[in-house]
């Protein structure tokens, strides 16, 4: 298999496809492609990236092709045992299906306004509203996934699975720009940031020498 990512340091959906496949313990060749460089409009008009339409990640398993984070870990949990990414009960299994699919789909404006810069900690600033509110629901469901499901282990649902994988980048942005959290949420933010698949790309992170102006900026405002 072969995985092509964007930067480390900014590439949110780059991490959570680079995390599913550490976690399916299949290996992989790594491609890192530099974001934005004076060679992006000619690369993703490339072969390899033409099934994705130039966007990152995306897993090429001999002649299979996988683009989307989330697509991603659905094929892989297919090929090594979907209970090495979700939970194997039904209720656990639905809600963390449920958080990763809103995930993925939602909190526009922690997006938008407060990109992924790993290498980065800016100074604290009061989150506008719209991200006040996307960080409250966050919350929510974390607060929810650990009362209900999360006695097992330090994560969302006990194990590292799925879950954890769509939130990492939420993650690291809540550091990055001290946002606000729930007290509880400590205790989780510290498991992530522990689990050596994040430290490995940490560290990848520190060492890559590009650098996107646009992303080396504080939080946007409106």
């Amino acid at each position: 298999m072969k995985l092509i990512i964007g930067n480390k340091a900014y590439s949110s959906w780059s991490l959570r496809g680079w995390l599913a496949c550490k976690q399916s313990g299949l290996p992989f060749e790594e491609v890192v492609v530099p974001l934005y460089d004076a060679d992006w409009d000619k690369r993703r008009e490339g072969d390899e990236f033409a099934p994705s339409s130039g966007k990152v990640p995306i897993l090429w398993d001999g002649d299979a092709v996988v683009w989307d984070s989330l697509a991603i870990v659905d094929y892989l949990a297919d090929k090594v045992g979907r209970d090495r990414f979700w939970p194997e009960d039904d209720a656990p299994r639905a809600m963390a299906r449920s958080m990763a699919a809103e995930m993925h789909s939602s909190f526009q404006a922690l997006r938008r306004k407060h990109s992924m810069n790993i290498r980065q900690v800016f100074p604290a600033v009061r989150p506008d509203e719209d991200v006040l509110v996307e960080l409250q629901r966050i919350m929510e469901l974390w607060a929810q996934a650990r009362a209900r499901f999360g006695g097992g282990g330090d994560f969302l649902f006990g194990q590292f699975g799925a879950a954890d994988i769509m939130f990492a980048p939420v993650v690291t942005r809540i550091v990055t720009y001290q946002l606000p959290i729930a007290r509880f949420a400590q205790g989780y933010m510290q498991a992530m940031f522990d689990h050596p698949f994040m430290q490995d790309w940490i560290a990848a992170a520190q060492e890559e020498d590009w650098v996107i102006e646009q992303f080396e900026q504080p939080a946007a405002r409106t």
